[in-house]
């Protein structure tokens, strides 16, 4: 998946690359989530053409149905056995009526059939647009869109409404009228200033009640108090005058989900420490030692993070050279590390022409060399070191300060 379209990659402690929703979902919770929580229409194509050819079909037809259909229920149900979760909650990615869905859709029909009406709530998320020229919300894709769904066997239990602006009560009832849901059942979920505050707007609407009683649970009082206080304080440090303005130098800025974890891990070291954190990216490929004065002349600290390829490294070169020269506080992740080590051992060891094995095979100085571990390795699909690893931090450092800890854990997704 590009990082252009879908932005970054985030990788689970076992060593799953997934979508970064994953990413969000292990914020919200706060739980290690594992390779089990994710799969995609490759995942289920690739087993099935495996079980094919290991003749598990005995030279049967393969189809969608059921044999697509059949693998995508088996995960539903493999992820309630492996973690013995008393509710799963599983979301399905894209728009209803989209070609790549539709064996997912049919899966669904089947699961809930299967494990009965009572036991499996669908929640449908539908957006709602504003017209700004008429100052009015439209509900008509929404009307179209559980048509759709129901065409295709499923009546949604709920439907949440994403919108720039507020839904109006008298707008839900329009839409429960002709989409033949509860009126109760039709919830807002308007653009707020953070997405931390969406459990709380959804909890005043009673969303997490009606859920638990559609699902037949009990229907206990939930403390939201400690999650309030967090977003209480986050909202105060994004309102403080003083600001500490970090420079994220990368090179698929265009898209800042690209580097969503990273934003939001800026974002709650601001919370904790009470400052408004300004994150500024710059895009890698286009800054130069002419620019760079402009370009960070502000910055109260600067962050590479990770990538592959050469293309923008000289950009992240020159920022490091600044961040040095200038003693800017630097953190280099993955490749922003890697770079820092080049840049330092160019222009403070004088190792003229060193480099990264990556991007200079024949380089007389790999400052950065392929780990040993990868020199045989030719497929590159879900090969790289990946997943949480061990690491030894050194005493009175700064990591040590930092961590607290001579031993943590850190995730990887790297070769080199």
């Amino acid at each position: 998946m590009s990082p252009f379209q879908h932005g970054e990659v985030f990788v689970t402690e076992d060593g799953k690359e997934t979508d970064l929703d994953l990413g969000h979902y292990e914020r919200f919770i706060d739980e290690n989530l594992t390779r089990e929580s994710n799969f995609t229409t490759g995942l289920i194509y690739q087993s099935l053409i495996q079980r094919e050819r290991a003749g598990d079909f005995l030279g049967g037809t393969v189809q969608v149905i059921p044999h697509v259909t059949n693998a995508i229920k088996a995960r539903f149900a493999r992820i309630e056995e492996v973690t013995d979760a008393d509710v799963v909650i599983t979301e399905l990615g894209g728009t209803i009526g989209d070609i790549e869905s539709q064996p997912f859709v049919e899966a669904i029909r089947q699961f809930r059939k299967e494990r009965g009406m009572a036991n499996v709530a669908i929640i449908h998320v539908s957006l709602v647009p504003y017209i700004a020229a008429a100052h009015e919300v439209k509900t008509k894709p929404t009307q179209h869109s559980v048509k759709e769904l129901r065409s295709m066997g499923i009546q949604p239990d709920f439907i949440v409404c994403r919108s720039s602006h507020a839904v109006e009560p008298s707008i839900r009832e329009k839409i429960a009228n002709f989409c033949d849901v509860d009126a109760d059942c039709v919830f807002e979920n308007n653009d707020l200033p953070s997405i931390y505050d969406v459990p709380a707007h959804l909890k005043e609407q009673g969303f997490d009640r009606k859920v638990c009683e559609r699902l037949g649970l009990d229907t206990r009082v939930s403390d939201l108090s400690g999650w309030q206080d967090f977003t209480a304080s986050m909202h105060t440090a994004n309102a403080l005058a003083t600001t500490t303005r970090i420079y994220v130098v990368g090179k698929y800025t265009q898209l800042p989900d690209a580097y969503l974890s990273v934003i939001e891990a800026l974002h709650h070291s601001g919370i904790f420490y009470g400052r408004h954190v300004d994150i500024r990216l710059v895009n890698g490929e286009e800054l130069t030692e002419e620019s760079v004065d402009e370009e960070l002349k502000d910055a109260d600290g600067i962050l590479v993070p990770g990538g592959f390829g050469i293309r923008g490294v000289d950009g992240k070169m020159v920022a490091i050279r600044r961040a040095r020269e200038q003693k800017i506080p630097y953190l280099g992740i993955c490749l922003g590390m890697q770079t820092a080590v080049i840049e330092f051992a160019r222009d403070v060891v004088g190792l003229e022409g060193a480099n990264s094995a990556e991007f200079a095979p024949e380089t007389a100085y790999p400052v950065i060399d392929l780990m040993p571990d990868q020199e045989d390795i030719t497929d590159k699909g879900g090969t790289m070191r990946l997943g949480s690893y061990p690491c030894k931090v050194v005493p009175a450092t700064l990591a040590f300060e930092a961590y607290g800890s001579e031993l943590i854990y850190e995730r990887h997704r790297h070769r080199f």
